[in-house]
């Protein structure tokens, strides 16, 4: 507005002096009249060769980050003339947020000059860098000119992940063999753990020490094979999605308050835009997926990973090295905007699933149809883990209680995240303990 407004100023300033010039026959208003016409056209000429041969560069150093870390972008402003410009503003369009890679500089004839802007990312997903905006004016700061700079870059942000060294997948139950460099889908014959006896037990599974100890029927666990396929199922539809409303509440209740205070404790609107969005079962999700895929790469599983966001996503399980940066690129863009429900997910990528085949479901979906669907996925033999989100934690009104207990019923290991809950924490040991002896 101010790049309108001045330069209009100065032209009715001009206009009224020769107009009283033409009422008054005063010399005085007519060279009046004249010296601001020309300092408005100089200004105008000044603006513009000063936005002249330049030439804007820029080169992202860090094309890849992790939320919690800084992203690094270089850029260079070199004057090809031989004339100084006096001052030129560049305001950027990036989308990442937090990105202030704007400045003024001078320059003077063939100089250049370098900054380096650093931004700490607080979202996940693909970012664009650029483009910029050139800004100048003349020395009385009555016209400003801009020009467009389309150079552009981009950036993807991974989740963050979370060091789980105390997680452990659930025993295996089946025939043992041995940890081959074959694919095979047995267990290996090392002893994980022992539990209760259930009906349909094999007989030579079980434990007699502990069984004379205890004074009822106990049976041995196995370890997985390392060859065993590990499959992260994490569920995207948007329906089972909860943000905490509460967190946005009190972030509109806060910049209210420190609004009529001094400008410099305002609070910036991207803090309060990050800090409300990753109040949500998405974002836990995400995190609690992207950290397990981590830790099972890192005890050399195979891992692969399925989920229904925006569009279908498949990572076959692969033990290779850039499986985790698979995951990780997948997980940064993918969105719970899915219609599929994770009942829907589960036996639509059933065919997927071998036998003896693990999976970690990470949820936060209190439908009981999606344990119906896992239910039929066990009596194929496939393990199962759960991590669940829980939706109540954030504000959500229906308890996980249910959901539980039917878990409980099927014996499947269940882990419980809750809202500013450490993750570690949460997925050191089951809620439900009798499953894991």
């Amino acid at each position: 507005m101010a790049m309108v407004l001045r330069p209009l100023f100065v032209l009715l300033l001009a206009g009224a002096s020769f107009l009283a010039a033409q009422g008054t026959g005063l010399r005085l208003f007519f060279h009046l009249s004249y010296l601001l016409l020309a300092l408005l056209v100089l200004s105008f000429i000044w603006a513009w060769l000063n936005l002249r041969g330049l030439d804007l560069e820029r080169e992202t150093l860090t094309p890849r980050a992790t939320v919690g870390e800084y992203a690094r972008e270089r850029i260079m402003l070199r004057n090809r003339w031989v004339l100084p410009k006096l001052w030129i503003e560049l305001r950027d369009s990036s989308d990442l947020p937090r990105h202030g890679a704007g400045f003024v500089a001078s320059l003077g004839g063939r100089e250049r000059g370098r900054w380096l802007s650093r931004t700490r990312c607080t979202r996940r997903g693909r970012f664009r860098l650029g483009p910029s905006t050139l800004i100048s004016g003349d020395p009385f700061d009555i016209v400003r000119l801009q020009r467009q700079v389309a150079s552009t870059s981009e950036i993807l942000v991974y989740p963050q992940t979370v060091d789980l060294h105390d997680f452990a997948l659930p025993g295996a139950d089946l025939p043992g063999g041995q940890a081959t460099r074959a694919r095979t889908f047995h267990s290996s014959p090392n002893v994980a753990t022992i539990r209760d006896y259930v009906p349909g037990d094999a007989l030579n599974r079980i434990h007699w020490r502990s069984t004379a100890r205890t004074g009822q029927m106990m049976v041995k666990e196995f370890e997985l094979d390392p060859s065993a396929d590990v499959y992260l199922v994490l569920d995207m539809q948007e329906r089972a999605v909860v943000r905490d409303t509460r967190v946005l509440s009190s972030v509109m209740q806060r910049d209210r308050r420190v609004m009529r205070g001094p400008w410099w404790s305002r609070p910036a609107q991207a803090d309060d835009l990050d800090e409300a969005e990753l109040a949500s079962t998405e974002e836990y999700a995400v995190t609690a997926t992207a950290s397990l895929a981590r830790t099972l790469l890192s005890q050399n599983r195979i891992v692969g990973m399925v989920a229904w966001g925006q569009h279908r996503e498949v990572i076959p399980a692969e033990r290779e090295v850039r499986q985790l940066f698979k995951i990780l690129e997948a997980l940064a863009v993918l969105r719970a905007h899915s219609t599929s429900s994770l009942a829907e997910v589960l036996l639509a990528e059933s065919q997927r699933f071998g036998r003896n085949c693990s999976l970690i479901i990470v949820t936060s979906s209190l439908d009981e149809r999606w344990v119906e669907a896992l239910q039929q996925l066990r009596y194929r033999g496939v393990r199962a883990a759960v991590v669940l989100v829980d939706p109540q934690s954030f504000g959500g009104w229906q308890s996980a209680d249910l959901i539980l207990q039917r878990l409980a019923e099927l014996r499947v290991p269940t882990y419980r995240i809750q809202q500013d809950q450490p993750l570690a924490d949460a997925l050191k040991m089951p809620v439900n303990l009798d499953l894991v002896v």
